[in-house]
């Protein structure tokens, strides 16, 4: 009798588990949305990326499997002590599910490692180091949208092989900057080029006057500014006040986003090449969405504004599938789970976290040649998913074993 009974129990213990492991923790779905709301990053993510995830919170009716989603959100003012405090208050206090944004690589670094630590999960959107899923991969975020390598690799390479051949690279003086600068001078050796000099500058720099003269006398062809948001926008516009195009030389921007494009003008930017995740002109769904958006910001969206929605339905669709909100069980999801929406139709996410998609080579229009305040890009050229995103060959990820990578 007892051989009868003890398989018995096993089942049933089996069954109360599995049953107890697909469920929503409190009945509710917490998602904190942590963002540089009032500094230099305000337009890359900000309020529009808050504005992003609550559209695909809608869109799932506020509500997955009956659980009710609850969104609250942050100023982290690009600080990892703010970060990881709000992050720890979040779990601790609130109970929060998942972490969302995400924009300087210090404070992501910061907040994933305390995601890991309790088994709670993020949705890195507007982060660019690609450190993220690499030496700092964890099992409890994943990476959507961009990173230093994809984009380096995208407009370097063809600056490149156009005959700009030796750089100057001006770079912000923190995790992200140090991480795209490295970048590039790898891709820019790798295409048969050379780098003659470098600088960095601190963030939300006022001032970019001495470090354009530096790249000016250097000679370089390509002034590389591996820097983002504000600090991209003053130091182009440090660059035409000196004349530096008109001398020959070529500006390289290296993470600009439609957001600087627009504040600058087509008259400073016109004919620069950039690589970008998305645009919303790049097919009918993309219209489709950014109209949408549009009319609840009045501005169109920046690539990770556009990516934050993604990642979230992305996310709020794992859990409706599974009927857990469990991190792992939701991640294992994902990454089962194809990416096919309004920012992609062929996107993967990898077992290090990076989701994996076809990014663009574009260039910015001539004003004859936009038809309207928002028609800022033509794109020049796909570039493969395998071919933007760093291999797991070359990956330092825990999660990745390299000798079964290969070279995917």
């Amino acid at each position: 009798m007892k051989t009868t009974i003890k398989p018995l129990v096993a089942a049933l213990a089996m069954i109360t588990a599995a049953g107890a492991h697909a469920e929503i923790s409190d009945k509710e779905i917490r998602i904190g949305y942590l963002a540089d709301m009032s500094g230099a990053y305000r337009d890359l993510g900000g309020p529009g990326g808050l504005e992003a995830l609550n559209m695909a919170v809608e869109d799932f009716g506020g509500q997955v499997n009956g659980a009710k989603i609850v969104v609250r959100s942050a100023d982290d003012r690009n600080s990892p002590d703010v970060g990881a405090n709000t992050t720890r208050e979040w779990i601790d206090q609130g109970k929060v599910d998942v972490v969302a944004g995400l924009v300087s690589s210090a404070v992501t670094i910061a907040v994933t490692r305390i995601l890991e630590d309790t088994n709670r999960f993020g949705l890195v959107s507007i982060s660019a180091s690609s450190a993220i899923t690499n030496e700092y991969c964890t099992p409890n975020h994943v990476h959507w949208v961009y990173d230093t390598y994809a984009m380096a690799n995208g407009t370097a390479k063809a600056i490149v092989k156009e005959g700009g051949d030796s750089w100057s690279i001006l770079a912000a003086d923190y995790a992200f900057g140090h991480a795209m600068e490295a970048d590039v001078e790898r891709t820019v050796l790798a295409a048969g080029g050379k780098v003659v000099s470098k600088a960095r500058h601190p963030l939300a720099s006022s001032d970019f006057s001495s470090y354009i003269l530096q790249a000016q006398s250097s000679g370089a062809k390509v002034i590389g500014l591996a820097n983002a948001a504000s600090d991209t926008v003053n130091a182009i516009t440090t660059a035409k006040q000196f004349g530096l195009t008109d001398s020959g030389q070529r500006l390289a921007g290296l993470m600009v986003f439609i957001s600087d494009v627009h504040a600058l003008g087509l008259e400073a930017t016109q004919g620069m090449q950039l690589t970008t995740g998305w645009y919303w002109d790049q097919d009918e769904e993309s219209r489709a969405w950014a109209k949408r958006f549009f009319e609840r910001t009045k501005r169109m969206p920046t690539m990770v504004q556009a990516g934050i929605y993604s990642s979230t339905r992305h996310y709020l669709q794992a859990i409706k599938d599974t009927g857990s909100d469990e991190a792992q069980v939701v991640r294992k999801q994902m990454l089962a789970t194809p990416v096919n929406d309004m920012f992609t139709n062929n996107g993967r996410i990898r077992e290090d976290g990076r989701m994996v998609y076809d990014m663009s080579l574009v260039q910015v229009k001539t004003p004859a040649e936009s038809t309207g305040e928002w028609d800022l890009y033509k794109i020049v050229r796909s570039i493969p998913g395998d071919e933007a995103f760093r291999p797991l060959s070359e990956s330092k990820c825990k999660l990745v074993d390299t000798k079964l990578a290969g070279k995917s």
